[in-house]
């Protein structure tokens, strides 16, 4: 006889993953988070397969059921739904305090898991972290941004630093900082703050979720800090290389940050924008004809309508 689940967490941290077409980096990250998690915090693994080909699947499938562990959990999505969509899908299956958003071209330098989970206990006001970012090379990214806004885009990220005080995304920091976003390539939510603003929004299929629901949450006086000590290593971009060509990925990012800035902003806000990049695509296209697809997008307003994500097909 089934019991029936109880509403209480049985989990520490859930942690989700989302695998597209690139397996082969999804094993990797599994076997880094096994092999750097050694505290005695309970993890429950969610791996979502956002509807790879069937070669793929088969592939991480095969490796999940060798590795026979109750932590690590495999679904599998017949549509693609984007980044946002595929960890909504995994969170529908956690059941823990804390939910751990990772990136699958992603590997742990050190027990982040750990680390996050310590200071999330200690920082009330705190509603998700990020950690420090190095790259292949093993030299530090940068691992946090400001709020995606029009002076952002029109001026600079430099500029916003120095007329608003916003801290510098390039310094080294050695204790925690709060900060308008953290890198969505690896996000670790307080379980109840992320469940009370309705998680990522799914009408995006890819790019500035992140920058959307921090800025959600510090409206709810939730906040985002940004921690030095843990660390991971990021390949940058490995499933969402195969999403298209490299203009279609332009489109897509300014297609998502638009809908996001008039989502938080408002009307005016996006029209001006749009405006000024009109002028500044149209030049752009005069020098370098491949960007006409991008300034024909923005021409007509970036429509979530023509998005990569109404393109994706039903699997059988």
């Amino acid at each position: 006889m089934n019991k029936t689940p109880t509403k209480k967490h049985r989990y520490d941290v859930a942690i989700i993953i989302v695998n597209y077409n690139s397996s082969e980096y999804t094993i990797q990250c599994i076997e880094r988070v096994l092999e750097k998690s050694k505290s005695p915090l309970s993890l429950q693994i969610i791996i979502v397969d956002n509807a790879s080909e069937e070669k793929d699947f088969t592939f991480l499938q095969n490796f999940i059921f060798k590795l026979n562990s109750e932590k690590v959990i495999l679904h599998r999505s017949r549509i693609n739904t984007g980044f946002g969509g595929g960890n909504m899908y995994g969170v529908q299956q956690a059941n823990a305090e804390y939910y751990l958003f990772l990136n699958n071209d992603t590997l742990l330098m050190n027990d982040a898991v750990s680390y996050c989970h310590d200071f999330m206990e200690k920082t009330e006001d705190a509603a998700v972290c990020g950690a420090q970012i190095y790259n292949e090379y093993h030299k530090k990214e940068v691992s946090f941004d400001h709020f995606t806004s029009f002076a952002r885009e029109v001026f600079g990220k430099k500029a916003i630093e120095s007329l608003l005080s916003k801290p510098d995304r390039r310094k080294t920091y050695t204790n925690p900082i709060a900060v308008d976003y953290v890198n969505g390539s690896f996000m670790f939510f307080r379980a109840s703050d992320f469940n009370a603003v309705g998680g990522f929004d799914t009408n995006i299929f890819l790019y500035f979720e992140e920058s959307d629901i921090c800025h959600r949450l510090r409206k709810n006086g939730r906040y985002t800090y940004f921690l030095p000590t843990p660390s991971y290593l990021h390949y940058q971009g490995k499933s969402i290389d195969k999403t298209g060509i490299p203009i279609a990925t332009k489109i897509e990012l300014k297609t998502s940050m638009f809908y996001v800035i008039r989502k938080n902003y408002g009307y005016l806000h996006y029209q001006l924008l749009r405006l000024f990049f009109v002028f500044r695509y149209g030049l752009t296209t005069l020098i370098k004809p491949k960007y006409a697809p991008l300034f024909h997008r923005i021409l007509i307003g970036l429509p979530l309508g023509k998005s990569l994500k109404q393109k994706q097909q039903i699997r059988d």
